[in-house]
Order: C-alpha cells, then structure tokens, then sequence
C-alpha cells in the first residue's frame, strides 16, 4: 500500500494571522508537522496543501512536497476537508502518482511525534478492516452538562439523563466517558473519498493520545498555554534537523 501524509495550511487563518508558519522555538509551527511526518518512515510522501507561494518554500524548506498550490475556491475558512482532500489525490493520481492511504496531520498540532504516527499507522494496520482512524482524548467539557437556549429558556443538550439524577446535576467523574476528536492525526483509506465522499467513511478506529500529543494551536491562548508546557518541561516538540527558515 503506498501512503502519503497531507499537511493541510492555507495562508488565509482568522484567528492568529498566518499561524501556520508563526514561530515556535525558532521554528514556523508547520515545520514540527512535517519533520514528524518524514522521521516517521511511514509514508511513501509527505505533501503540504497550501494556497500560498510564501508557505510553499518554507514547507519544501523543511523537507515537504508541494507539487501544486490549492486553488481559491476550496481554500477558504468555510470549505471543507473533502473538498481538497479529493483535489489533492485526484491532481496527484493524474499525475502517476496513486496513494492507497492518507493521512491528515494538521500543523497545529505540533507536538505529535514521529513515535504518534507510528504507533496510529500500527494500530490502523492491525485493524485491517477500518475504513479510517481518528485522534481523540477524553472531552474536558462534557456535553451531559451543555445545553440549548430556545425562546429565552433552557433545554439539556443530550436527553439522555433520568430525573432522579441528571447529568448536569453530576460529577464529571460519574458521567458516561466521552471523547473529543483533536488535531493530532486521520488516517483514512482513500477509496472512502471517491466511493462515500467523506474522509472517515462508516468504521472509524478511536486513537487515543497521550500526554502533551493531542495540544493544538489556534487561538492566542491557546499559544500561551504551549509555551508554558514548553517552559515548565511538561511536553516536548519534535527536533528539526535543519536550520530555521529565517524568510518566515
């Protein structure tokens, strides 16, 4: 099977300008994303999607494929993964280049290792009948305690709850568990996009991260709570084995 890693990072982010290429540590965000990807040795390539020249030669800087920029129409804020997903596999088979496999490794999610990649590539194989796998982490707000406002009164978001003892009356740690999806990785056999038209298709596999690999980057809180796990010790970024891309 011959697979490739999709970095998505269209130049157009709202809310932290150009976070793709922001500077950690030295280096653009984007770059933590392509060394794990290529340090991993899973994939056959490892290829940026991305509308932008500017972040075209800092993603080849470090190591990545950009074989063709992403057009205007499915490079907005709005479009969907599918969208360029399709494109991109499309534009690539056309060009002799045919991928059985693909992975989403989105670069704000920069603490995702090489040994994340590895260990979700194993567990997908293991599987041998996903259509796809998908990083998750236990939610931190549960949606037992959320709810809808309509007509200036509330309703529980999940009517699943008796009324002796409703959910959003509950400790955390006696609701069902419940997981949110993070930034971390997708893997996905690429049949799903042309014959479901998704990228996840109907068996999904649950990869639970771990520690500091699930973090993602985008808002300026965000930002500031990495660089705390940074400077306290409790996460690590993957190491670059070239110098800063200093047009960045």
């Amino acid at each position: 099977m011959r697979k490739v890693a999709f970095i998505p990072a269209r130049a157009g982010s709202k809310r932290i300008k150009d976070k793709n290429i922001r500077a950690l540590q030295g280096h653009p965000l984007i770059a933590y994303s392509i060394q794990s990807a290529i340090v991993s040795g899973i994939f056959d390539a490892v290829i940026v999607s991305t509308d932008s020249e500017r972040y075209r030669a800092i993603a080849e800087h470090y190591g990545a494929e950009v074989p063709f920029l992403r057009p205007d129409d499915i490079a907005g804020e709005k479009s969907p993964d599918i969208e360029w997903v399709a494109y991109t596999l499309k534009r690539l088979a056309d060009g002799g280049n045919d991928y059985d496999i693909f992975s989403i490794l989105r670069p704000t999610s920069p603490f995702r290792k090489a040994e994340t990649i590895r260990r979700a590539w194993q567990e997908f194989e293991r599987s041998g009948r996903a259509d796809s796998l998908r990083a998750v982490e236990l939610c931190k707000q549960h949606p037992g305690k959320m709810w809808v406002i309509r007509n200036g009164t509330m309703t529980p978001l999940l009517p699943l709850t008796s009324e002796s003892q409703p959910w959003h009356s509950s400790q955390y740690a006696a609701l069902p568990p419940v997981y949110a999806q993070n930034a971390s990785l997708e893997i996905a056999r690429s049949a799903v996009v042309f014959e479901q038209g998704t990228i996840a298709g109907q068996v999904i596999l649950p990869f639970l991260t771990e520690g500091d690999e699930g973090l993602d980057v985008n808002e300026e809180f965000d930002w500031w709570k990495v660089e705390r796990v940074l400077e306290t010790g409790a996460g690590r970024l993957p190491e670059i084995d070239r110098p800063p891309f200093f047009g960045s």
